[in-house]
């Protein structure tokens, strides 16, 4: 099964008709809930309860991920989640956003400064569950792991039987752990819990992994209480439940047989699902409907966290995919996490919001906050991009390989794409064996077509181009520019190598001695690449820019419905990748990465050639 394709079934069954006879506190949650007001408080497993300063607590928590939302809105999504009548919030730490490379850590920048952002919660007076990882799956690349682990192709991850891996791990938590430990409710700040992993037995069965993590933890002063959060069925199978730890079901609600597995710790809704994530090439965008199981869940009085009360954007390169243990079955995340959550991706109330804040207002003594103003929204008439740039002007000097190997491997190179070189004597039926995740190939300067790994409604998917015979006998020469999307992030997949991964052969013979150009398409390489002086040079794998005029700022939502597919960056912000198959076609640009005056739009595509427009819209679909 792919990514939560277990729990996303569950989540539309029935309640759970048989609870257990003790659990959170029932009935109207009473008036002056505890708030972290930075005295000194302590929160306990005890007798199935959550136990805030020794009396019954429900948790009602929302998640979102700081590294999703841009810092400037963090109060103000804080502050729709507590006018939902929620009192937590849920966060991940994605460990690859904040390491870029080994031991190289970002921790008070930007969305990286996850202390900022805990510290705002407690401002609002929200509690946090802290989710920290190592692995947080999210959707988000690699699940959170650092990509330089692939470097290494005989590294194993999410295992304590790989010295190198808990050498990382270790590095991580050595980092992190000093900024949390003063934010425990223990220490006067507002962290709860603290998550063991994420959905481990979806993974692996070794229980002593997670108990040496939750060691490391503790041997650096975070002292717990613990938690973990998996499927029900997959940790029945794997028996990997922490003694002690508070059990999170995600997407089930069989409370009673979650019970017979914690003991006397507490059960509860872990990760509850009001919507859904999306692939490219879904027919649409996913939904969910949880007003039915959250009546239940309010109704006696069960602790639970919302995945996700606010999704937010998968900026940059971070968006995930999922794939088939065998690695088949490829499907990368969307650009917007939107997620059909009660905060939209701009920050918006949908209307599940105010069903779920009518809802909580029922069951809570004490009236709920006004919602905060919504953020400013702003227009621009349709504007063209002009052809600016041609990548193959811009290769950077290349490398002799004999076979294309990954990315990872030749580079270290995370993300972006490579070009993969060769000169042919001859023509033939070219076959790529393991292509992650996009190319396309020319002969000569000549685009031939395009092959891809996903296979969706809308691609042409083909497993073999015809190569044309050199003109006059010369030699041709042969271009591969190969595009990757997210590494995969769920299953037995994780070893998700980006580039051409194996072997290229014309006519059944396979092809030696290449040469391998890295394009990561960092902020350096766009930023610096000279206008083009020869119009001549245009052909498919062009960078377009457009520029745009706004008297005031605003999120609004760049339309690419014209384009085919790329990398869109504004004023030197990557809002992330667009694709033709949909069914997202606008990609969320929020007020603080646009200025008054003059905004410049930098688009990469793989197709186009000619001046394209680019549209505005205030919503992410019609």
């Amino acid at each position: 099964m792919q990514r939560r394709d277990f729990l996303r079934f569950a989540v539309l069954t029935p309640f759970a008709a048989a609870m257990p006879a003790i659990h959170a506190a029932t009935g109207p949650v009473a008036a002056g809930e505890p708030l972290p007001d930075g005295r000194s408080h302590r929160f306990e497993l005890s007798r199935q309860h959550f136990l805030l300063d020794g009396k019954p607590f429900q948790i009602r928590s929302g998640e979102m991920h700081p590294a999703r939302i841009p810092e400037e809105y963090w109060l103000h999504r804080i502050g729709m989640a507590k006018a939902m009548g929620l009192n937590t919030i849920a966060i991940y730490l994605m460990w690859n956003f904040m390491e870029s490379e080994p031991g190289v850590f970002e921790l008070s920048t930007g969305r990286r400064d996850f202390v900022r952002f805990i510290k705002m919660c407690q401002q609002q007076g929200m509690w946090v569950y802290l989710r920290p990882g190592p692995y947080v799956c999210a959707e988000w690349d690699m699940g959170g792991l650092p990509p330089y682990l692939l470097r290494d192709p005989t590294i194993r991850v999410r295992t304590k039987d790989d010295a190198r891996y808990m050498q990382a791990v270790q590095r991580y938590i050595d980092a992190v752990a000093p900024r949390l430990a003063p934010l425990m409710a223990s220490q006067g700040g507002p962290i709860l819990m603290v998550q063991i992993e994420n959905e481990y037995a979806s993974f692996g069965k070794d229980l002593d992994y997670l108990l040496r993590l939750r060691s490391m933890w503790q041997q650096r002063g975070i002292d717990g209480p613990f938690s973990i959060s998996d499927g029900l069925a997959q940790i029945q199978k794997t028996r990997t439940y922490v003694p002690g730890a508070a059990l999170g079901l995600d997407g089930d609600t069989d409370f009673a047989s979650g019970q017979l597995i914690a003991g006397e710790a507490p059960v509860w809704a872990g990760e509850a699902y009001p919507g859904w994530l999306t692939h490219w090439g879904d027919p649409d965008f996913q939904r969910g409907d949880l007003k039915g199981t959250l009546r239940q869940l309010l109704a006696d009085g069960r602790s639970f966290n919302l995945y996700v009360v606010h999704g937010g954007t998968n900026f940059g390169f971070t968006a995930g995919a999922n794939a088939h243990n065998d690695y088949s079955g490829f499907e990368p995340v969307i650009t917007s996490y939107d997620y059909g959550a009660p905060i939209n991706e701009r920050g918006a109330a949908t209307r599940d919001f105010h069903t779920f804040r009518k809802m909580i207002a029922a069951h809570v003594a004490h009236p709920l906050p006004e919602l905060p103003p919504p953020p400013a929204s702003a227009h621009f008439d349709q504007v063209y991009a002009k052809p600016y740039a041609c990548i193959w002007d811009n290769l950077p000097p290349g490398r002799h390989v004999e076979k294309p190997n990954p990315n990872e491997m030749l580079f270290g190179q995370d993300h972006g794409m490579v070009m993969y070189r060769k000169t042919l004597s001859t023509g033939g039926l070219l076959h790529i064996e393991g292509l992650r995740d996009y190319g396309t190939v020319f002969s000569q300067g000549k685009y031939l077509d395009y092959l891809s790994r996903v296979n969706k409604p809308g691609l042409n998917v083909i497993q073999n181009i015809e190569v044309p015979p050199p003109a006059n006998g010369a030699g041709a020469t042969l271009d591969i520019l190969v595009d990757s999307f997210g590494h995969v992030g769920y299953g037995q997949a994780m070893y998700d190598f980006k580039g051409i991964v194996g072997a290229v052969t014309l006519d059944g013979d396979e092809l030696s001695g290449w040469q391998a150009h890295s394009l990561p398409l960092d902020d350096a390489y766009v930023a610096g690449l000279p206008p083009m002086t020869d119009a001549s040079t245009i052909r498919p794998g062009m960078f377009f820019k457009a520029e745009v005029m706004l008297e005031h700022t605003g999120d609004c939502y760049l339309d690419m419905s014209a384009w085919d597919k790329g990398y869109v960056w504004v004023n030197g912000h990557l809002l992330g990748r667009y694709w033709r198959i949909g069914p997202q076609q606008r990609l969320f640009c929020p007020a603080p990465w646009l200025w008054p005056g003059r905004n410049e739009i930098v688009v990469f595509d793989m197709h186009r050639v000619s001046a394209t427009p680019i549209g505005c819209s205030d919503r992410l679909g019609n």
